[in-house]
């Protein structure tokens, strides 16, 4: 029976290291893997805030493409209505000329109106361009990081705006 029932020295022994590793891990040991712990979790915080805060203004941004593309549409519909409007006018003119004129008035007045739709067209595409630069200028001035989603996002958007 003397192997299996321990001597008082053995635990009083036992005891004392135990309660000094104790002592020694609580002060040298566990307050820097708390310390860790919890700078580690704070990070994390932060980096969720920080993607959530990124989330928000890529919606942002997203509407305010919306906002830009949308007014450029109506301007290029306001260009196209006055273009209309001004061939309507010059077809107009160009009838009563060739009414008193002869074919060749009629010639020259078809060649003022397909100058007029080059040149509104022109113009249309330099203010798409313009607002096309406005839009990358806002995406850089907004400081995004390049990760992969990010980049695909501003080719994307690249690739919505047509040329024509």
């Amino acid at each position: 029976m003397d192997l299996v029932t321990p001597g008082i020295g053995l635990v009083f022994w036992t005891t004392i290291i135990f309660l000094t590793l104790l002592i020694v891990l609580g002060k040298v040991a566990w307050k820097p893997i708390n310390n860790a712990i919890k700078k580690r979790s704070q990070s994390i915080e932060d980096a969720l805030n920080q993607a959530e805060i990124a989330r928000e203004e890529m919606k942002k941004l997203q509407a305010d493409n919306e906002k830009i593309m949308d007014e450029a549409r109506a301007e290029r519909d306001k260009m196209l209505k006055e273009a209309r409007e001004i061939k309507e006018q010059i077809v107009a003119q160009a009838k009563s000329e060739a009414e008193k004129a002869a074919a060749k008035v009629m010639a020259e007045a078809e060649q003022k109106r397909d100058a007029m739709m080059v040149a509104a067209m022109a113009d249309i595409k330099n203010q798409v361009l313009d607002l096309s630069i406005a839009v990358a200028e806002k995406v850089v001035r907004k400081q995004i990081s390049t990760t992969p989603d990010q980049e695909m996002l501003v080719n994307d958007l690249v690739k919505e705006i047509k040329f024509n």
